[in-house]
Parts: structure tokens; sequence; C-alpha cells
């Protein structure tokens, strides 16, 4: 303003020199505060009342040097008070400055008026302007606290609002329902911690998203897509694989109403089927405590007289060969009533850590100990520190009876009696898998379900009773068992243990 040709005469007019000075000097401050932006000083209040102090001070000594009031400078003030209203928490030091500007705009007026500058009407305007900045510094200092009220609401509020989003995502990830959220188009896009093992136990959760509910399970998108169309639910549980549990779907709307997302809701249904099983298995244990000794008594009756029969030296061919059917299928009733027995007397495991390394080898050499044939059983354990925990009882049965089917079903096919033990660990689902594989046919797809339901067997002299109590071992000492082919086509049973078992 002083350079200018059109402001010059507004300012400096009583002393040029002072008003330069000042004004660079200002300057200066003001450059040196726009550089350390970056430091912390903005929130020292003392520094804070300092820098409000130059800013008094240079004001008025520029206004002393354009002539008072007449300048319009002192008008700077109330820029200066509003400042400090704003930024200085502490109300008792913002209107201090406001009193500090009013005081030195006062007194440098007064000063003028001794020196003849100005007129003592100018008293007026120095009352009016300091009306004026305490006014402005009341106001602006209860608008900056409500401000302040509204900014640490609205910061607490946010920083519930944060710690009950991550609650909320905590609960979500722990749960052991699994939750998709799917969109119009049957993508996912989000899923939690408990639906990836029940549908894709071999991927990453963050590889995840965006796939489609088919690429998890056709029979899942099948169960959507209707629920969609006829608003109703298909309660029919399914499995993504044959090893995987069986599982349970619902389906509810995000926002009812409206056919955009919807969240989907997957319930592990083993612990149904297994409560079930357990009823079941109650019922039966119950029957056969009464019906045991009904059953053994004429059995045991048939099974004597056969024997003396057969021991007759009178007895013609023909009807030996009736007696041996009579012994035969006497040992196979009451080899059904033991394995029955066995089931409805079952005990609570017993579990024990074991070196899988050394165990197997010892086992499966005693096991060919009391087979007395030429049967061939081989082991594949790469891992010599590998503990297991399990029932060491329970877990020769599982073993045994699997060996057993192996080496039959081996020599029916090949005529040689081998089997295979192979251990491996799968991380991605932290897993100990326990591979028994034989040289047999296999197990035809639509015949699979029913491998491990009581009663059920594909040879003559079994029971059907063997896999059905292997199944329920696993089961107790938290296994599982299940029927699959190798890579090369091989028939094989897994057994596999959860992470907490090993």
């Amino acid at each position: 303003m002083l350079v200018s040709p059109n402001t010059r005469q507004l300012v400096g007019s009583l002393n040029p020199t002072l008003y330069v000075t000042v004004a660079l000097l200002y300057l200066g401050t003001s450059a040196l505060l726009l550089g350390s932006l970056a430091s912390d000083w903005r929130y020292n209040q003392r520094m804070l009342f300092l820098v409000f102090l130059v800013d008094i001070v240079a004001i008025v000594l520029m206004t002393d040097a354009s002539g008072g009031m007449t300048s319009g400078l002192p008008v700077l003030l109330v820029i200066t008070v509003a400042a400090s209203a704003v930024m200085i928490p502490n109300r008792t030091l913002a209107t201090l400055i406001a009193a500090l500007s009013v005081l030195a705009t006062l007194a440098d007026t007064v000063w003028l008026i001794l020196r003849n500058e100005i007129g003592i009407n100018e008293l007026f305007r120095v009352g009016l302007l300091g009306l004026l900045i305490f006014g402005v510094s009341v106001m602006v200092q209860f608008v900056a606290w409500r401000l302040t009220r509204a900014e640490e609401l609205a910061r607490d509020r946010a920083s519930d609002l944060y710690n009950l989003q991550r609650l909320n995502e905590q609960i979500v990830q722990h749960m052991q329902t699994g939750i998709l959220l799917v969109t119009e188009e049957g993508a996912v896009r989000v899923l939690n911690k408990a639906a990836s093992p029940l549908l894709s136990p071999d991927r990453a959760i963050t590889m995840e998203q965006g796939r489609k509910l088919a690429d998890y399970s056709p029979e899942l998108a099948a169960q959507y897509q209707y629920w969609r169309e006829t608003d109703q639910h298909r309660m029919q549980p399914f499995r993504v694989s044959e090893e995987a549990p069986q599982v349970m779907a619902h389906f509810q709307a995000l926002q009812p109403g409206t056919e955009r997302e919807t969240l989907v809701f997957l319930e592990d249904y083993t612990p149904v089927t297994q409560q079930a099983q357990s009823l079941k298995l109650s019922s039966l244990g119950r029957l056969t405590a009464s019906i045991a000794h009904e059953i053994r008594n004429p059995l045991g009756a048939i099974s004597h007289a056969a024997q003396l029969l057969q021991e007759s030296t009178t007895l013609a061919p023909a009807d030996q060969r009736l007696a041996d059917i009579i012994q035969q299928h006497s040992k196979r009733v009451n080899q059904t009533v033991e394995s029955v027995m066995q089931i409805s007397r079952r005990e609570l495991p017993k579990p024990e850590y074991l070196l899988l390394a050394e165990w197997l080898p010892d086992f499966i050499g005693r096991h060919l100990d009391t087979i007395r044939d030429e049967a061939e059983i081989t082991v594949d354990c790469s891992y010599p520190d590998l503990l297991v925990e399990f029932d060491q009882e329970n877990l020769q049965r599982v073993l045994g009876n699997l060996l057993d089917n192996a080496l039959r079903h081996s020599k029916m096919a090949t005529g040689r009696e081998t089997a295979r033990v192979e251990v491996t660990l799968e991380f991605s689902r932290h897993q100990c898998l326990i591979d028994v594989v034989d040289q047999g046919t296999g197990v035809p797809p639509k015949e699979r379900s029913k491998l491990f339901e009581p009663f059920y067997t594909t040879v003559e002299e079994g029971s059907g009773m063997g896999l059905f109590l292997c199944k329920e071992l696993c089961e107790i000492n938290n296994a599982g068992l299940h029927y699959r082919t190798t890579s090369s086509g091989e028939s094989c049973f897994r057994l596999s243990l959860n992470q907490r078992a090993f």
C-alpha cells in the first residue's frame, strides 16, 4: 500500500520510516511462523499469546505511523482477537488479548491527541472499536467453545463407532457360524473365518473375495437361487467335497424389501448328525443290553449242536456241509452282537501323546504277527518328531480294522495282501493325515455315502460294523475318517487329526 501511488496516502502519512520498518519486521515474523507450521508450537498457549501480542504491537505501531483511527488499520485487530478466541482454549487469555488490543489502541489514540496529530473526537471511534473487539471476542469464544464441544463429541462418537465396528468384526470373525455377504449376482463380497473351512479349506480367506457361490458348491448356489425366487429355504444339508463336513445354509436379506445383498449363514451340520447318531446308539445300546442274552443263549445252543454234529463219525458229507454253514453263520451273528455291544459300552477316550514315527512301525509289526500270513505293509512317515494325541487302544482298533480291510481287498484284486500307510501334514487345514492305501478296486461313487453306515458291508463274511465303529472312535478322539482315492487312483481311507490334537 505504501509503494502503490493509489494507496500511498492511506498509510505511513505521519512516519513512513516507522511504517516501513514495522511492516518489514511483521512480514519477517510471519514468514518465520509460516515456515514452522509443521512444529507443535500452535498447540502451546504461551507461544500463541506471544504471537498475538506481536500482532497487536505491529498493528498499533503501523496505526500510529498512519494517523490513527482514520487509517482504518485498527480494524485489523478484530481479526487478531477473533483468531485468538479460536486458537487459544483458555478463555481468560483470549479475553486478555482483546483487552490489550483495546488498551493499546486507546493509548496510541491518546498519544496522537497529545501530539495534536488528531482531534479528541477520535476517542469515540476508539470506544466503538473497543465494543466491537470485545463483542467479537465473546461471540467467537462462545462459537469456538460450541465447536470444540461438537468436535470432541464427534471424536468420541467416531472412536466409539470404530471400537464398536472392531468389536463386531471380531465377533463375526470368531463366530462358529460361517457368514457370507453375497451380492445380487451371487458373488461373495465378504466371508468370515468360520466360513472358509466349511467351503474352501485349501485357500486363504483373502483369496476368496469376489468368487461366485457356484465356485464353492453348485448345491449352495441352487439353494440361494431357490430362496431368491420363492423366499423359502430349502432345508437340505450338503457337502462341498467328499471330505468336507455337512453344511446347512440359511439366507437373510441385508435390507428387507430390497433385492441387493444377502447374508448367508452356514452351520456345520456334523454336531446335529452326531447327536442324532448318539441318540440312536443309546437306544441301540439299551436294546442290545436287553436282548443280548436272548440272542446269545439260543445262538450258543445252535453253535454247540452244530459242533457236536461235526464231531459225529456217521455224518454224511452233505450234512457235514450243513453243519459247517450253521457254525459259520453262528460265528457271524455272534460277531455282530459283539460289535453292537462294543458300541453300546463305548467309554470315554483316554488320550495320550504318541510319537507316530516310532509307534506306527511297532504297531504294524505286532499286527502282522497276529495275522500269521504273508502280508506286506509299508510305512512312510518322514516326521520323526511328530506327536499325535489319541487314545492308544482306540487308534489300534481303528488302524487294525482299516489294515485288515486293505489287505483283504488287495488280495481280492491282485492276489497279494499289500497295504501302505502314509503320514503327511496339511498346513492349510492344520491337520495331520494318516492314509491307509490298498490295491483294491475301490468303492463306486454311488456307494461311498453308505460306507460308514452300520450293517453296510461289501463282503459276505463282514458284519458291516467295522467302519462304523472306526468312525465313532475317530469322532470321540477329535479326528475324522473319510474314504478317498489317491492321485494315482488307489483306494484310500484317510484319518485326519485336527490341529488341537497334535
